[in-house]
């Protein structure tokens, strides 16, 4: 499951509230600046609404218009007593000091809508403020409890032995492949010429069937190599029969071929000269001077780096606060018994002294045969230890046979 940032979250909500706070306010006009004024009440309703006269107080001029008066003030400024006689009153208003409408009324009441919009944006302001706070201490909280069992020396020391592993493991790997595309030539001519010297009669044996080896011989195909090489349709052309039958000859020569090729050991001493020949013994000499041991590291480097691969992974958020803040809960979780497993890994290859094994048979294993390209050296080295090179040939192609190169083809026919 992957790390889900929840309190991150709660900030940004946080920061946009805040900011539709600024936005509000930005866009809330501001109280308009007023001038008192002395208000005559010509005519006033219980509720306050009221008909006033007032003197503008920047050009002198006198104005009538509607008001509302506050009707809770004193009853001596009322009609009649104000001034007895007449109806009328007295009160104290605003006019606007600015704008396109200087020297107008203006009521206090018509700054409720001012006053609401600030309100508002307090409130917004205050909620955005609660919320960043609650994200940054709630993350803050989060991260400490997510960075705790990091491990990075661990992680890197165990990338640098799961590289040594795997490096050596490769290296062999490397060197029993050079063997072996260098046997392979020698191998596919050695069974290309038993198979050209078996005749065809031997595949009634094999089969344990009857099966037309006269008119096979009749028809040109003398040796089992003829057979494989003329595949079914080839073999059913060449002796006039059906396919079935064809199929019947080309399977009993594929079988014959591989025992052939299983029974076909390549002779080093054969042809001491010739290139081929060179070049497996360059390429076997590699895996001679490295020693018998070489394969056993090489073998628990494979499998060290393979361990090593998983538990990596499962480790990973230990490498540093980044990884630990990225991984999700069920990678944590894994985490620290996969640190722990590592630490033991660790801990033993110490021991061992697996890390210099490791690196000194990869160094064994590069020095390589450049040196001699005509094989010299390595022809004088097998004279001297025959038994550890055919030994050391045959444990590396026992698992490579994959048929005799010279069968013809790998299926029957066209």
């Amino acid at each position: 499951m992957k790390h889900v940032p929840i309190f991150r979250w709660v900030v940004l909500l946080g920061l946009v509230l805040i900011g539709c706070s600024v936005a509000g306010y930005l866009a809330t006009p501001d109280y308009p600046e007023r001038e008192t004024v002395d208000l005559t009440v010509l005519h006033e309703e219980p509720d306050g609404t009221c008909e006033v006269r007032w003197t503008d107080p920047y050009d002198g001029a006198e104005h009538t218009g509607s008001y509302r008066c506050d009707p809770y003030r004193s009853a001596r400024l009322k009609a009649p007593a104000y001034e007895p006689g007449t109806d009328l009153g007295w009160d104290v208003g605003y006019v606007l000091a600015e704008g396109p409408h200087k020297g107008d009324l203006s009521s206090l009441d018509e700054d409720e809508d001012i006053e609401a919009s600030i309100e508002a944006t307090d409130g917004l302001l205050a909620v955005g403020l609660l919320v960043t706070i609650v994200g940054l201490v709630g993350g803050n909280i989060r991260s400490v409890s997510r960075l705790y069992g990091m491990s990075p020396g661990v992680l890197r020391r165990a990338r640098r032995l799961r590289e040594a592993a795997a490096r050596v493991a490769e290296d062999h790997a490397r060197a029993e492949a050079s063997v072996r595309e260098a046997w392979a030539p020698l191998h596919e001519e050695l069974v290309r010429e038993r198979l050209a010297r078996l005749p065809v009669t031997r595949l009634r044996t094999t089969y344990r069937r009857r099966l037309p080896t006269k008119r096979l011989t009749d028809g040109g195909i003398r040796s089992v190599r003829d057979v494989l090489e003329a595949g079914a349709w080839g073999v059913a052309h060449a002796a006039g029969v059906g396919r079935h039958e064809g199929e019947r000859a080309w399977a009993a020569a594929r079988q014959t071929a591989d025992l052939v090729a299983r029974d076909a050991v390549v002779r080093l001493d054969a042809d001491g000269t010739g290139p081929r020949t060179a070049a497996l013994l360059r390429a076997l000499r590699v895996l001679v001077e490295a020693g018998p041991g070489t394969r056993g590291a090489a073998e628990a480097g494979g499998r060290l780096a393979a361990t090593l691969d998983r538990k990596l992974a499962d480790a990973a958020p230990a490498a540093g606060w980044k990884h630990m803040l990225r991984a999700g809960r069920e990678e944590r979780a894994r985490m620290p018994a996969a640190v722990a497993e590592l630490r033991a890994l660790l801990a033993a290859a110490e021991r061992e002294g697996l890390a210099e094994r490791f690196a000194q048979a990869s160094v064994d294993l590069l020095r390589g045969g450049d040196h001699d390209p005509e094989g010299i050296s390595a022809r004088v080295d097998f004279d001297t230890r025959p038994a550890a090179y055919y030994t050391l040939l045959a444990s590396v192609v026992a698992t490579a046979r994959s048929g005799p190169a010279g069968s013809g083809g790998g299926h029957p026919g066209p």
